[in-house]
């Protein structure tokens, strides 16, 4: 039998999702970001409170973001608890460098394998920021003999909202939009 917890403990694995950006200096500073995801085949939307990263995004109409990975979790988590409004080398003591994004006016975090390059579209309700995919970065390290990214070199991690833990993905289990056949 199902029991009835309402909304509040929801669980539902997110993406730990990198946003990097540059601020009025061109400095970069990187946040940790629980709440978004892809929501079309170039757009992805993501839920954030008032934070500076957000000031920079409105002032440059562009971000990254990183997808991260099981070997930078501690890093990953850091930019998360800590304000470049109160830290100035956030960065730095995250262990991340960065290079400038070829496509917004945007820093690229280079310790991690995979990166969105990212225009604001729309702000929704406040504090839903709805952008487009400019360009997908991916290191080779991640990439398949096809030179798509695959699970089978790539850690990401996720946030379990429920108990407030890292996840990395667990093995493939079966094959999208053909496993299914079988029970036609």
């Amino acid at each position: 039998m199902k029991k009835n917890l309402g909304v509040a403990p929801l669980v539902f694995p997110q993406p730990v999702l990198i946003i990097a950006t540059y601020d009025e200096n061109k400095k970069a500073n990187a946040m940790n970001a629980a709440w978004g995801g892809i929501v079309g085949k170039d757009k992805i939307i993501i839920n954030l409170s008032a934070h500076k990263t957000t000031d920079n995004i409105m002032k440059r109409k562009a971000f990254t973001i990183s997808i991260g990975d099981k070997e930078h979790m501690l890093s990953c988590d850091y930019v998360g608890i800590v304000s470049a409004n109160n830290e100035p080398d956030k960065m730095e003591k995250a262990g991340f460098t960065t290079t400038k994004s070829k496509y917004v006016d945007a820093p690229v975090i280079n310790e991690l394998p995979m990166a969105l390059e990212c225009e604001l579209l729309n702000i929704i309700e406040g504090d839903m920021y709805l952008t487009r995919i400019v360009n997908v970065l991916a290191d080779e390290s991640i990439l398949s003999n096809e030179g798509k990214i695959t699970l089978n070199k790539f850690s990401p991690i996720t946030y379990d909202t429920s108990e407030s833990g890292y996840y990395t993905l667990g093995k493939r289990i079966g094959t999208a939009f053909k496993d299914g056949e079988r029970l036609k």
